[in-house]
């Protein structure tokens, strides 16, 4: 009898035990799959805008030593034309005069992507974001350390379609674009009912749409 009981508890024994490391494991895997997404799409919303302020701060530097002070440069048959031009407004030379206002809101813009990126998992959110927050950096630099002054400092534009002069569209640089692209991106994520949290939202999406982060990992 004794035999059989060890044999029983040895069976149970050998029943359980390996049973807890595998609930443990598939545990870690779910948390990891839970986890890891996130840290990519901060990540990737980190490259992009890295990228983008890196671009245009470059692309500035070396127009102000090339062309300020020289005539304007045709490109692509007159379609573009790269011209120096000092704004104090904010893209597109829009809201001339208001640097100061312009630079607290570029900060405020900065700090807000900031804290959401913690909880970005979305990739179209990332880049949309990403894109936002290195062209508002991009401005941002220049208003703080160009003349003339902190926080009033004239931005630097350089690209100017169809004329010399910004006649036809105002002049404007990379991190416009790249602003005007990022917001893009966004304004077509939110009207489809695609949040940052990489869900979808069922109000906008007829209720067939699913909150479950795995999905959204592939948004």
């Amino acid at each position: 009898m004794a035999a059989g009981m060890s044999g029983r508890l040895s069976g149970h024994n050998g029943h359980m035990n390996p049973s807890q490391p595998a609930e443990r494991s598939v545990a870690g895997e779910q948390y990891g799959a839970a986890v890891l997404p996130r840290r990519r799409r901060s990540g990737l919303l980190t490259v992009i805008a890295a990228v983008t302020l890196a671009l245009d701060l470059l692309s500035k530097i070396v127009v102000v030593m090339v062309l300020e002070g020289h005539p304007p440069v045709r490109l692509l048959g007159g379609a573009l034309y790269l011209v120096v031009f000092r704004n104090s407004g904010a893209a597109f030379s829009l809201a001339t005069g208001w640097t100061w206002l312009l630079s607290l809101i570029a900060l405020g813009v900065v700090v807000v992507i900031v804290r959401l990126a913690s909880r970005l998992r979305s990739i179209g959110w990332a880049v949309g974001l990403g894109l936002v927050l290195g062209g508002s950096l991009g401005n941002l630099v220049d208003r703080l350390l160009r003349g003339p002054g902190p926080l009033r400092g004239h931005v630097v534009d350089f690209l100017s379609l169809l004329a010399p002069d910004g006649s036809v569209w105002p002049v404007f640089n990379l991190a416009d674009s790249a602003i005007v692209c990022g917001g893009a991106v966004l304004v077509v994520l939110a009207a489809t009912g695609r949040d940052f949290d990489g869900t979808r939202s069922t109000r906008r999406s007829g209720g067939t749409g699913s909150g479950d982060p795995g999905q959204g990992d592939l948004r």
